[in-house]
């Protein structure tokens, strides 16, 4: 009888996360711009990397309408251990990241974010659905629609391509 009100997510504009200050964000805020959605951690092999290439990205192109999502995840080897404040400082002082961190949340199981459900049901990996590792990457057209998922040993420059193409596109 209720099922007319379970409404399926047509994009990623209709879910509301939560930002490291524990503020709601409704991702329609984003509506018009590409988007990279990136699970992250602090003491990961591949956290230098990700952050020195995502700045630049960031940096070359979030006046163009490009934004980068963040959230941290404990869920790999425990490589994400602090709480929200010692997730900003690390990634704001130690790795000068302008993009938006949001609340730390698990991507897999059954406590992940309905976000990272969604995310996955749109693009499954090569091993399955689930998020393999950290910095695992999902690339969102200007409609909201996850057009792409990349492996986390992707280096973001690799992506770059992608990234203009739909910012070019209208």
């Amino acid at each position: 009888m209720a099922d007319h009100l379970l409404i399926t997510p047509r994009s990623i504009y209709d879910f509301t996360v939560k930002d490291i200050r524990g503020n709601d964000v409704s991702l329609s805020e984003y509506n018009g711009k590409v988007l990279l959605i990136v699970n992250v951690a602090s003491k990961c092999g591949l956290t230098q990397t990700n952050y020195k290439e995502l700045n630049v990205l960031y940096e070359k192109y979030k006046n163009k309408g490009f934004e980068i999502l963040a959230f941290p995840c404990n869920q790999f080897a425990g490589q994400e251990p602090g709480n929200n404040e010692e997730i900003q400082e690390v990634v704001c002082t130690r790795f000068k990241a302008e993009f938006p961190i949001f609340d730390k949340i698990e991507v897999n199981g059954k406590e992940a974010a309905p976000l990272y459900k969604f995310l996955k049901s749109q693009k499954g990996g090569i091993f399955g659905d689930g998020i393999k590792w950290n910095f695992t990457k999902f690339l969102v057209n200007k409609e909201g629609k996850v057009v792409e998922r990349y492996a986390p040993t992707t280096s973001p420059l690799k992506i770059e391509k992608d990234i203009q193409n739909l910012l070019e596109s209208s």
